[in-house]
C-alpha cells in the first residue's frame, strides 16, 4: 500500500495481475506472447512485441462481448469504470458453486446507481494453477437482482463471472454474463488481492485501454482507500 500525503486517499492497493508471457487465459483465448522486439545492446533502446486477446488479464468486458448490438468499450460512459466498491465476501465457495442472491443479502442495502459490486471469492490463491478454473460462479437470478438494484458494475477475483467448462458452455450458459452486459453494465475479471481492502467503499478504477471497437479490454485495476469510516463520512464532517 502506498502512502499519498496531502490528499483524502489513505492508500492505494493494486487489484490486476501482471501481463506476462505464458500467463493463463480463458479455455479457447489466444495465448499470451509477450518478448523482445528491440534491445538497448542491439538498436539502442528496449520496445516489447506484445500479443494477446482483449479478454486477457484483469480485464473488462463490454457488452459487445456477448451483444453484436451492445455498446463497444471505447463507447462506454467512463463513469462505470471509476466508483465506491460495495466488496462483498464469498469466501469459502467450493469449486464449481454459484453465488446466490443470499450471499449477497447482507450488502443489498448497500447497492445502488454509482455503486460497483466486486465479488470477494479468494479464487486468486489458485491464479496460475488448474484449480482456478474451477472458480465459484455468479447465479443469473442474483446477477438480474444486482441489476434491478441499478449497480452497473461488478467484477470478481476470479476467471469468469460464469462457471467456466474446459470443454464446453456452462450448464446454465452465460446469464450472469448477459444480465449485466444486456442492462448496459460492464463485468471485470480476474481481479487480486481484494483482501488487502481495508476501506468501507474504497474507490477502485478499473479504467480500460481505448481499443477501437474492441469486446473489451485489459485494465490496470486499482482501490483507492479513504478515509476511516468512508469517503460519504468525511464529506459529512
Amino acid at each position: 500500500m502506498t502512502s499519498v500525503p496531502g490528499a483524502p486517499i489513505s492508500g492505494v492497493v493494486d487489484l490486476s495481475h501482471p501481463l506476462a508471457d505464458g500467463m493463463p487465459v480463458y479455455p479457447g483465448d489466444p495465448l499470451v506472447r509477450i518478448g523482445s522486439a528491440t534491445t538497448v545492446r542491439e538498436h539502442g533502446y528496449n520496445v516489447l512485441h506484445v500479443a494477446m486477446g482483449s479478454q486477457t488479464g484483469t480485464h473488462v468486458d463490454a457488452p459487445y462481448h456477448f451483444l453484436d448490438d451492445g455498446a463497444r468499450i471505447d463507447e462506454l460512459p467512463l463513469e462505470l469504470f471509476l466508483a465506491p466498491a460495495v466488496v462483498v465476501d464469498v469466501r469459502g465457495k467450493r469449486p464449481h458453486t454459484a453465488i446466490t442472491w443470499s450471499d449477497l443479502r447482507p450488502v443489498a442495502d448497500r447497492l445502488g446507481p454509482g455503486r460497483m459490486l466486486l465479488l470477494h471469492t479468494g479464487w486468486d490463491a489458485h491464479w496460475g494453477s488448474d484449480e482456478y478454473f474451477g472458480h465459484p460462479f455468479l447465479d443469473g437470478e442474483a446477477a438480474e437482482r444486482v441489476v434491478a438494484a441499478g449497480v452497473r458494475t461488478v467484477g470478481l477475483d476470479a476467471l469468469s463471472l460464469d462457471e467456466t467448462v474446459l470443454d464446453g458452455n456452462p450448464a446454465g450458459g452465460f446469464a450472469a454474463h448477459l444480465a449485466v452486459l444486456g442492462a448496459g453494465g460492464v463485468i471485470v475479471e480476474n481481479l487480486r488481492g481484494l483482501d488487502a481492502l481495508e476501506a468501507v467503499e474504497p474507490v477502485v478504477s478499473v479504467l480500460p485501454l481505448r481499443l477501437a471497437g474492441a469486446d473489451g479490454a485489459p485494465v490496470r485495476a486499482v482501490a483507492f482507500e479513504g478515509p476511516p469510516g468512508g469517503w460519504a463520512a468525511d464529506a459529512a464532517r
